[in-house]
């Protein structure tokens, strides 16, 4: 009989994961990841919605625990905190640093959840690891999940291929709704456990609260970056991505205004109004750290954010692992920092992150 370590997260769609492998017969054992110590880098701030007498991440191995002893499953607890500080959270704080927008859900994938995790479950005799990830492998290439609302190959863009290798995706075939209704059927305490949101593995926060622990603010002016009128005071660039429209709080205009730009060194937020204002577009940009997973063609469609339309490209191989995406029709607020994920129709040919957004 096969053995598969599944990441338990103590939600629905792990827990589904487990119970879809156990059917098909294979030997299921789960382990639980400690990536997050809230005594020493502070508690779950801002959040009144969060049970102050146990914090998120006990209270999901608690559930994650249940969910195990309901199914018969030995569920083991690994920490990674070290590492996950190490190679998520300091790149986090990094990039927005330097004015970027990061996802640390990516390079959680990347450095803890198909390695380090990886690394321990075979250790505990595991021919397979499993996730809960809404993806599909077909012949060792990656696939988006059958669910496309909650398709989550972006956010393994940068996992490579020897690392997909013995992974398996068991939900990625199935629909969230036929994932909460098989959770329905076996009565698991996360059947109707609300997704996690939030930074990867710190979860739901107050974000300004949060980051305050860790960076400095440094507020400063927002101007009209059309006739350099000054608007507003920002709270810190760190807080703002291109294109975000709310939470500028700026009044007195009867016109949206939208974040296009920000200047480290003068510490100023640029804006400008309307939805398809020029500021906003691009046409190329240079895409850094590339993880391919299979041939890339010229002309192949591009992400450049996780809830984004497809766009296509035209890519062109550069040195040094790089790449330039070419999208002459123009795509609003493609964001330095973020992940440009590469498509052929449902496979997921890899990705890379958004070094230089070219006008």
């Amino acid at each position: 009989m096969k053995k598969v370590v599944v990441g338990m997260s103590g939600g629905v769609d792990s827990s589904v994961a487990a119970i879809l492998l156990q059917k098909k017969g294979y030997e299921v054992i789960g382990l639980f990841m400690r990536n997050w110590d809230t005594s020493v880098n502070g508690d779950f701030l801002g959040n009144p919605d969060l049970n102050n007498d146990i914090c998120p991440q006990e209270q999901d191995y608690n559930d994650a625990l249940a969910v195990c002893n309901k199914l018969g499953i030995t569920l083991h607890r690994v920490d990674f905190v070290k590492e996950y500080w190490d190679y998520v959270f300091e790149y986090f704080l990094s990039e927005l640093k330097n004015g970027r927008t990061p996802n640390p859900d990516i390079m959680c994938n990347k450095y803890i959840k198909f390695d380090m995790f990886a690394k321990e479950a075979f250790k505990l005799g595991a021919d397979y690891i499993a996730t809960g990830h809404y993806a599909r492998i077909k012949d060792g290439k990656l696939f988006r999940g059958i669910d496309l609302n909650k398709d989550q190959t972006y956010f393994l863009s940068q996992v490579s291929s020897e690392q997909l290798k013995n992974v398996l995706f068991p939900v990625g075939e199935l629909t969230k709704d036929e994932v909460r209704k098989i959770a329905r059927e076996y009565d698991l305490i996360t059947a109707n456990k609300k997704d996690s949101t939030g930074i990867c593995f710190i979860g739901e926060r107050n974000f300004k609260k949060f980051l305050e622990n860790y960076l400095p603010n440094t507020p400063g002016n927002i101007v009209n970056i059309e006739n350099g009128e000054i608007l507003g005071k920002h709270i810190g660039l760190m807080y703002y991505t291109i294109g975000q429209r709310r939470g500028l709080n700026i009044g007195g205009t009867a016109e949206r205004l939208f974040v296009v730009k920000k200047d480290l060194k003068k510490n100023i937020l640029y804006v400008a109004m309307g939805d398809e204002n020029k500021y906003l577009l691009s046409t190329s940009c240079i895409v850094t750290d590339l993880n391919l997973l299979d041939e890339l063609p010229k002309e192949c469609s591009a992400k450049f954010r996780y809830r984004q339309a497809d766009n296509t490209v035209n890519v062109e191989l550069l040195e040094d692992g790089k790449a330039l995406v070419c999208y002459p029709q123009g795509v609003k607020s493609v964001t330095e920092g973020q992940a440009c994920v590469f498509y052929n129709a449902n496979e997921c040919l890899g990705g890379g992150i958004i070094e230089t957004v070219l006008k």
